[in-house]
C-alpha cells in the first residue's frame, strides 16, 4: 500500500493515513486502500481493536479537491458511492474501531471519524463539514451521521455554514468523547483499545452489533436486537467461565473468546 501504514501491538491493529504532503486527503486511490485494509482487518482473528489516525498534521483534511475539481455528474456520484460504501463497512465491522483524531478532520475526514465507534482527539484537532462553501453536499455520510451524533439542530448549523470547530467544542457537542494533549492521543487510543480487547470478544462484538443496530430503528426493535444477543451470550464458554469466577469469588486468568 502506497498510503497506508500497519502495525500491531498486540490484538490491536494501528492504521495509520500517510499522504502527509496533502494532509491525507481522501483521494480515490485512499479511498480504496482504506477499504482493503479494513477488509484485511475484519477477517484477521488476530486483531481484536482497531485504531485509526493519521500522519503529520491531519487526521484526514478531507476528500481530494484537486482530484474533484473536474468531476461531472457522473464522476462526483461515483465518488460518493466510493466513500459512504468504506464508510458504512468500517461502521458495520463486527470489531469496534477507534478514531485518534490528531490533527485536522475536515469533510471526508470528519465523516471518516464519524464513522468509527469511539472519537479521541488532540487538542489540536479541527472538526468540521466545510462543503457548501465548495458548492458541494458532504458526500460521505455526513449529512447522516452528523445529526445522528450532535443533534439535527447542531448538525444544521455545521453543515450549512461550513463552521470549522476545535476539539473542545467537539466534545462539549459530543462529537468526541475525550479530549487530550498531542503527546498523550496514542498512547490514550491504544490504552483503552487494550482495555476492550481484554474483555470477552464475543460479548464485545455482539454488544457494537446491538447498538449499530438499534441506532437505525425504534426502541422496540432494538431491545429485541438486545434480547437476542443476551440470550446468545449464554451458549459461550466466556459466559460460564467469567459467571463461575464471580460467584466463587476467584480471579478470571482471561477469556478463550469463545
Amino acid at each position: 500500500m502506497n498510503y497506508i501504514k500497519f502495525q500491531q501491538d498486540g490484538h490491536i491493529g494501528i492504521v495509520s493515513l500517510n499522504r502527509p504532503e496533502s494532509l491525507n486527503a481522501l483521494s480515490t486511490e485512499l479511498m480504496g486502500e482504506i477499504a482493503e485494509i479494513f477488509a484485511q482487518l475484519e477477517k484477521n482473528d488476530d486483531i481484536y481493536v482497531i485504531v485509526l489516525t493519521g500522519e503529520g498534521r491531519a487526521f484526514a483534511a478531507g476528500a481530494d479537491i484537486s482530484e474533484m475539481s473536474n468531476y461531472g455528474v457522473v464522476e462526483g456520484k461515483r465518488y460518493g458511492v466510493l466513500g459512504n460504501d468504506t464508510m458504512t463497512f468500517i461502521e458495520n465491522m463486527t470489531k469496534p474501531v477507534i478514531a485518534a483524531v490528531n490533527g485536522f478532520a475536515l469533510g471526508g475526514g470528519c465523516e471518516l471519524a464519524m464513522c468509527c465507534d469511539i472519537r479521541i482527539a488532540s487538542e489540536k484537532a479541527k472538526f468540521g463539514q466545510p462543503e457548501v462553501g465548495l458548492g458541494i453536499t458532504p458526500g460521505f455520510g455526513g449529512t447522516q451521521r452528523l445529526p445522528r451524533i450532535v443533534g439535527i439542530s447542531k448538525a444544521m448549523e455545521l453543515i450549512l455554514t461550513a463552521r470549522v470547530i476545535g476539539a473542545a467544542e467537539a466534545e462539549r457537542i459530543g462529537l468526541v468523547s475525550l479530549v487530550v494533549p498531542p503527546e498523550e492521543l496514542m498512547t490514550t487510543a491504544v490504552t483503552l483499545a487494550k482495555a476492550i480487547a481484554d474483555q470477552a470478544q464475543v460479548a464485545v462484538r455482539e454488544s457494537k452489533k446491538c447498538v449499530r443496530r438499534g441506532m437505525q430503528t425504534d426502541i422496540y426493535t432494538g431491545t429485541a436486537f438486545e434480547s437476542e444477543a443476551f440470550g446468545l451470550c449464554f451458549g459461550t464458554e466466556d459466559q460460564k467461565d467469567a459467571m463461575k469466577a464471580f460467584v466463587n469469588k476467584e480471579k478470571l486468568s482471561g477469556f478463550k473468546n469463545r
